[in-house]
Parts: structure tokens; sequence; C-alpha cells
């Protein structure tokens, strides 16, 4: 989670960190189990991405986890979750640590979903948009039996388009309305997601999933946004025309991956309500951390069993997260 206003909009920096970690290992980063650590924050959705792609593919034995505090100060993302406040595996105090092994003069945002060499300590990769579909296609020697397809070859074209379009109205929709400084930019912003919400709503109101008859890329990429909707995004960032739960189509649709393993399992409620209201204090200078909204919804049945479609393929569900990576329920 990174970006940048300028002037009256919000604008998301791009990765400057855009390395990858190849099965062939013709970047300089080959894929090897044990050598990598994926840093995240559970508040931060592009980082939630990550967090549910490495479940859903059983990559957990592959690539190591470390979460960060979801209060970032001015030195960055910091492990003080962690004893001595320090990172077990990495040793080091601020995720800056590693971004600075890689480039020492580097003064630009730090940011996560990042992927670390452990025995460098040096940062390998900031790219949010290209990690998770990494993990999908150069990472499939190290899936775990029964893994599913996220990026299925002649689903692509139409996965990214879904994307491209996700992206620019909700992902980052959202954030644009919520930083806006001039009524036209917050307006702008504010239309279009609920215009893209409403042609998905259309859309999922006639299938399971957003592309093809199992889970993709596609929804792992709404449902971070979904998932945060009513927590942060409906009064936080102003987007309030309708809440998630007002919205039956896509309420059933994000409660169908919640209660699908590798999603809900990777959600803390407390760490993206603290964060957003925490560290927005140009938005919410008082600092103070809504007790709402009532979360229990989340394990209600959500019926979309009967559009057909199967969470995995023909494959199985994940494992339970080792017991270290667990998350509380929603309450």
């Amino acid at each position: 989670m990174s970006g940048t206003e300028q002037t009256s909009e919000f604008q998301r920096s791009p990765s400057h960190f855009a390395d990858r970690i190849t099965a062939d290992g013709a970047s300089g980063w080959p894929v090897e189990p044990g050598r990598y650590r994926l840093v995240v924050s559970r508040a931060c959705p592009w980082a939630n991405r990550s967090l549910i792609a490495r479940r859903l593919l059983g990559l957990e034995p592959a690539i190591s986890l470390a979460v960060t505090d979801p209060i970032q100060d001015e030195r960055s993302w910091r492990f003080t979750l962690d004893p001595d406040g320090r990172d077990p595996v990495l040793g080091i105090r601020f995720l800056s640590e590693a971004y600075l092994a890689r480039e020492p003069e580097y003064t630009g945002g730090v940011s996560v979903p990042a992927i670390v060499d452990v025995p460098s300590g040096r940062l390998v990769t900031n790219d949010y948009q290209r990690i998770t579909l990494d993990l999908a296609t150069e990472w499939r020697g190290l899936h775990r039996p029964g893994a599913p397809d996220l990026y299925p070859e002649p689903l692509r074209a139409e996965i990214d388009a879904v994307n491209a379009e996700v992206f620019r109205d909700v992902n980052n929709g959202v954030y644009i309305a919520g930083f806006a400084r001039r009524r036209e930019t917050y307006e702008r912003a504010y239309t279009r997601l609920f215009e893209r919400l409403d042609a998905l709503s259309e859309r999922l109101a006639h299938q399971r999933y957003l592309v093809g008859d199992t889970i993709t890329e596609a929804d792992i990429r709404l449902f971070v946004t979904l998932v945060r909707f009513d927590a942060v995004y409906h009064g936080h960032f102003k987007c309030n025309r309708s809440k998630l739960t007002e919205m039956p189509v896509l309420w059933a649709y994000a409660r169908d991956l919640f209660q699908t393993p590798g999603f809900g399992d990777t959600i803390d409620f407390d760490h993206i309500k603290r964060h957003y209201y925490a560290v927005h204090d140009q938005i919410n200078p008082s600092r103070i951390v809504p007790l709402g909204p009532d979360l229990s919804g989340w394990t209600t049945p959500h019926g979309r069993e009967s559009l057909g479609g199967r969470p995995f393929g023909e494959g199985t569900p994940p494992p339970p997260p080792p017991a270290d990576e667990t998350v509380p329920p929603p309450v």
C-alpha cells in the first residue's frame, strides 16, 4: 500500500522495484523454496491479494510470511508485532531496511506487498500487480496438489480486461474518492465506482465467479476491496451511496468467497480498521476507530451454489492455515 497525493487527485505510485522471480531464473531471481520472504500488512488490500494467492496455491512451505504492524510511522512499515520489534527471519525492524539494502540511495515510498531475498536481505520486488500472477504461474512447480489455476491461459485476456476495469474504478477508485481535495474529483470517482459495482452486480447475477466457472485472479482482486467496503470505504472514504450489505448480489458473492478457505482466513478486520482510521489523519484527525460495523453477517449462508461453479475446479481446498498465521473470525 503506497500512494502520493498531488494537487486535487490521488496518484498511485508505480512499483519502483519490479524484478520477477521466475521458474527459469532468467530474471536473476530463480524460484527456490525457502529463499524468499513475503512481507504484508493484513490491513492492505494490495498485500491481501498475495496472502490469498499464497494460501490457495499452498505456497506456505515455499515462501515464508512476515506480517507488519497495521500502524506504520515515518520510518515505514514496522515489525513491532514480533518479539523485540524485529522480523525473526530478516532481523530488521523496518521494511525500509530491505529497500535500502537493495538501493542505498532510495528515497521513495515503502510499500507492501514486498518480497525479500532472505540470504541477502535485499528487496526483490514490490510489484503488487505482478506478484500474484507470478505466484500462479512461475511458482507452479511448488503448488500443493489440487491447487487451483488462478490465471488459466485460455481466460487470461478476459481476466486482464476485467482486472483493468476493477482496478481503475473500484480498487483504486475508492482511494481517488477518499483522498480527493476537489468536489468534482470526488464526484467523478464516486460515480464511476458505483457504476462499476452495478455492472459487476449484473454480471455476477448470472454466474458465480467473475471469469469462468472457478475462482481466478479476478475474484481475488475484487474481493479485497469488497471485504473492506463497509468497514472503511463506505464511511472513511465517503463511498456511501450503498453499503456492501445493501447490494444483494455483491454481498452474497463476497460472502461466498469469504467462506471459501483461503479468503476469510486471511482477513483481520481489527488491522484493517486501525490502519485506515489511525494512519489517514488528514481524513480522520481524531484517529478514533469506529466500533462498527456488525461483522456477523460474513458467516451467514450466501446461496451462490445455485449459480453453479466450483471454488477450486477439479482440485481441493487448501488445508487450514498454520497456527501462527490464523486470524480472528469476524465478530
